[in-house]
């Protein structure tokens, strides 16, 4: 069966949507992202959907019980990449995600969980070694 990667980075973990999805796909994806949150310990979740063309009624259903369910495992998940033709899709179908963050891309999502877990970002160079 088909599955989709997800990446740790730090504390948190990355996944790209790549295919389209399907119900037994997006099922299989939140068994996974639950079982690697609970391995890993991870603190934050960003979801990429830049590439989904549609996601119908079952699928944003399922995002939001993603979240929610990161949530209760201490985990933060932000949503990134929505394309507009999705976003109106979803409105017109009165299709909410209740408790789900979304950001517009994946360095805007990653500066969301860094700041809501108060992480500071990284940089390639520490300047406080030098003062």
């Amino acid at each position: 069966m088909q599955r989709i990667p997800i990446l740790k980075m730090g504390p948190f973990l990355l996944v790209t949507i790549q295919v389209d999805l399907h119900d037994r796909l997006v099922m299989a994806l939140q068994d996974d992202l639950t079982n690697m949150v609970g391995k890993t310990g991870a603190r934050g979740v960003l979801l990429d959907i830049s590439s989904l063309d549609i996601v119908d009624s079952f699928i944003g259903r399922m995002l939001g019980g993603i979240a929610a369910v990161t949530r209760l495992m201490d985990a933060q998940t932000v949503v990134v990449g929505m394309q507009p033709a999705v976003a109106i899709t979803m409105v017109e179908l009165g299709l909410d995600l209740p408790g789900v963050i979304t950001a517009l891309n994946v360095e805007k999502g990653m500066d969301m969980l860094r700041s809501r877990l108060r992480l500071l970002p990284e940089t390639a160079h520490d300047t406080r070694a030098e003062v």
